[in-house]
């Protein structure tokens, strides 16, 4: 009896939840070994993660004006289509769909199932195929509940997000604790300059931007946003600082317990650090840290499905995936569409080799994106923007993540040129179904014929009121 359309949910408070929840996840908790490993140095690996930081920062700021610039919904995508056209932008989903989206879910459910798993087999590693089995479970768990309702997994997010904070203090104290005692002895000659290897940074920046991956999430939902205009910039701005802030402590402290080695020895770095500096909280920690991972599952899954709503509303996806629940007012088809690919990779990826894949493409498109920024002001100088950045923001940030993209060819020459197969794959695609609508009729039909069967099944129903 009422009408049909995603309705405005995300408050201020969830919107900081959001960013919070989707960038404090598996990262902090995975990627210090890879940092460090790639960076050389304990003193090398710390500069890399502030940078890291100071770049989403920079990011954040140059989406924060994109939002309220366009009004849609969709992130990425839809900023690529409004800016630099209809190919870049179908290049993006289809990129994003096969690579970039299945693999970060991958890499975070595999997190989720290592530290889940943790606290019953240590000091053991767990064995793998329980791993995967719990990771597939935790990520089925997310993708009901959002299919179920926006407004509960809202809520998750936000009790996720204490939770997280929480499982960073955790660390942070007796870290801090430790080093205020003297313990600084793994700080000596930080930066050694004879174990960098310039060739492997761009692999240390990916491992870093992956754990502040999440600051973009808000441009995803933006019609779903209480006030967009004020709530946006305010969340990514706050968000962001904490993050940093959290992060670099928490990077502090697992150096002043755990030394160089242990680091790079360690599956799991923060069941290594309670281990040696709080075994109290042996069971506690891991558990937490889970839950940080599956809180981060739940705003990917929130925030990609609208990615596939919106660019099915734009006409480069089928339609079934622009449609709404008739009760539940979830974007359920769209939800739904990526367990199969992240199944796949759950069950035969490694996280390391997973985070690599899929960083080359998702910088690439982040970076065009921010490009797209400094060409919708020159196209458009009349248009006012309540939120605006100062210009060498977008312009350092698209630099930095191109010529970080460029140099990874030399870092991970086979992973990276899986990523850009993916990506030029799309032309053909686009070239035949988009560009130039060549169907053939059976195909057409037959399509046709589905989504009405799938449409009836799943009681969905087209988008009845405009939002943006």
């Amino acid at each position: 009896e009422e009408a049909i359309f995603l309705r405005k949910k995300i408050t201020l408070l969830r919107a900081f939840s959001l960013l919070i929840g989707s960038m404090v996840g598996s990262g902090i908790f995975i990627s210090p070994k890879g940092v460090l490993k790639n960076s050389g140095s304990v003193g090398f690996s710390l500069v890399v993660w502030f940078s890291c930081g100071l770049l989403s920062m920079f990011g954040a700021l140059s989406y924060a004006e994109l939002g309220t610039r366009i009004t849609k919904s969709g992130g990425h995508y839809i900023y690529i289509l409004e800016t630099l056209g209809p190919l870049p932008s179908f290049l993006f989903l289809w990129a994003e769909f096969f690579a970039i989206r299945p693999a970060n879910s991958a890499v975070v459910s595999l997190a989720f199932g290592r530290y889940m798993l943790e606290p019953f087999f240590a000091p053991c590693a767990a064995p793998v195929p329980a791993v995967k089995l719990v990771s597939l479970l935790g990520y089925y768990t997310v993708l009901t509940l959002n299919s179920w309702s926006v407004t509960w997994s809202a809520r998750l997010q936000t009790a996720l997000s204490v939770v997280k904070l929480l499982a960073l203090a955790l660390i942070i104290v007796p870290g801090m604790m430790l080093l205020a005692q003297g313990h600084t002895e793994n700080f000596q000659d930080a930066f050694d300059r004879q174990s960098l290897v310039l060739d492997k940074l761009p692999l240390a920046f990916y491992a870093g931007m992956f754990a502040y991956s999440g600051w973009f999430q808000t441009s995803f939902v933006r019609e779903e946003l209480v006030k967009p205009e004020r709530n946006i910039p305010l969340a990514v701005i706050v968000s962001v600082i904490t993050v940093i802030v959290g992060y670099m402590l928490t990077n502090i402290s697992y150096y002043t317990v755990l030394g160089t080695e242990d680091v790079l020895a360690s599956p799991a770095v923060a069941v290594s650090f309670v281990q040696r500096a709080f075994k109290s909280l042996i069971s506690v920690v891991p558990v937490l840290v889970a839950l940080s991972c599956f809180g981060t599952m739940n705003g990917g899954i929130f925030t990609f499905s609208r990615t596939l709503f919106v660019a099915s509303r734009e006409g480069q996806w089928p339609p079934l995936f622009s449609m709404i629940h008739i009760r539940r007012h979830t974007p359920l088809p769209a939800v739904m569409l990526m367990f199969p690919l992240v199944t796949a990779m759950v069950c035969i990826g490694d996280i390391y080799h997973l985070l690599n894949f899929f960083s080359f493409s998702r910088w690439l498109f982040i970076g065009l994106a921010t490009l797209g920024l400094i060409v919708h002001r020159h196209r458009h100088p009349e248009l006012h923007s309540p939120f605006k950045v100062p210009l060498f923001v977008p312009v350092s940030f698209t630099i930095i993540c191109l010529f970080t993209v460029a140099m990874s060819f030399y870092s991970d020459p086979v992973n990276i040129s899986i990523g850009c197969t993916i990506v030029l794959s799309g032309f053909p695609v686009y070239y035949l179904i988009i560009h130039r609508q060549i169907f053939l009729p059976f195909f057409s039909t037959l399509s046709d014929y589905l989504t009405h069967k799938l449409q009836l099944l799943l009681e969905v129903v087209q988008q009845e009121i405009k939002t943006y």
